[in-house]
Formats: structure tokens, C-alpha cells, sequence
């Protein structure tokens, strides 16, 4: 049984690389099953690559997997994921393929051969109709966006040490303040 006391779903898996270890949880209750690269590759500071996973799957209809960042990769070498997550439908029978970014400013970041490099989350999905209408229906956050529930000094109304508020400060041309100003005092 899984963690909501309902049975694992059956999903159809092939390795495209026949040594590739396949996805797997590392804990009970993980919700991703991690996925590793097949090949070697070193990044540089900025730069970005297509890593093949070795495997492709066959999702049953209605489900959608999803692939996530690795926290531990993203914390100690600055490494992301460019579309974050990628989205697998359930149609898609290729291997699956993980776009990552080296956003750290000075260190390269060096996969070897089955590194694990993002988690594969797999979950339910609704299709839906779109039905247009001339208004929508009234709502507590109504058209508020974008940190408009607050929760940092850049959307509080404070950008910072500098003084001006989050609207009026160093907004780029987009209104919003930006974080790298406030932590810099500018």
C-alpha cells in the first residue's frame, strides 16, 4: 500500500540505457523517485545542459509525472533546473531528459555516470473545459498576485536597507523590488 492507503500505481518503465539503475524512493513517503544521468558531464558557471536519464515510461491516462529539482544539489552546488518541473505527459514515450543550469558564479559543477540528478514525482491530473464568461466570481485574493500576501520587506512595503518602498525602489522597470538590491543596500 502507498502512503494514503491506496495501492502503487503500475507504470511501464524501459531502460534506453540497459545499466541505468531505475528510479527509485530513497525513504518511505518520498514523494519523488529519483532520476540519474547516463552520462559524464562537467558545467561551468552559468551553463546549461539536456542530461539523459536512460529511461522512458508509458503513464496511464489521466496522470502526469513531473520532474523536480534535488534540494541537496541545488543547496550545495547552486544547481537548478531550467523548466522546473518538467512536465512528462502521458502520452510522451521518449527517454526522459532533465534540463539542468549551474547557477553557482565560481565553481563548476562535475555528474558522473548515474548521479542522481531530479526527482520524478507522479501524480493525477484533471482535464478540464474552459468555459469563457465575461466576469469571474469574486474571491479573497481577488486580482492580488505576486507576493501580494506579503511575508518579505521587498513586498512589506520596505525594499531593504534602502529606504524606499517595495513600488517606488529599485524595481528594474517591473515594479517589483529586487531581492539582490535589498540584500546589497542599494
Amino acid at each position: 500500500m502507498s502512503s494514503a492507503g491506496r495501492p502503487p500505481l503500475d507504470v511501464m518503465i524501459r531502460r534506453v540505457d540497459p545499466d541505468v539503475p531505475l528510479p527509485g524512493y530513497a525513504l518511505p513517503g518520498d514523494a519523488g523517485a529519483d532520476l540519474r544521468t547516463t552520462v559524464a558531464r562537467t558545467l561551468a558557471p552559468g551553463e546549461r545542459a539536456v542530461l539523459p536519464t536512460g529511461v522512458s515510461i508509458a503513464l496511464p491516462e489521466g496522470y502526469a509525472a513531473f520532474v523536480h529539482p534535488r534540494s541537496g544539489l541545488a543547496a550545495r552546488c547552486g544547481v537548478a533546473l531550467v523548466n522546473a518541473p518538467g512536465t512528462v505527459d502521458a502520452g510522451y514515450r521518449g527517454e526522459i531528459k532533465v534540463i539542468v543550469v549551474n547557477l553557482d558564479p565560481r565553481e563548476s559543477v562535475r555528474f558522473e555516470r548515474f548521479d542522481r540528478i531530479a526527482q520524478l514525482v507522479v501524480q493525477q491530473v484533471e482535464r478540464v473545459r474552459f468555459q469563457e464568461v465575461a466576469e469571474l466570481p469574486g474571491s479573497a485574493r481577488a486580482e492580488g498576485g505576486f507576493g501580494s500576501t506579503g511575508g518579505h520587506a521587498a513586498v512589506d512595503g520596505e525594499s531593504g536597507t534602502s529606504g524606499r518602498t517595495a513600488m517606488s525602489g529599485p524595481a528594474g522597470g517591473n515594479r517589483y523590488a529586487s531581492v539582490v538590491s535589498d540584500r546589497e543596500g542599494q
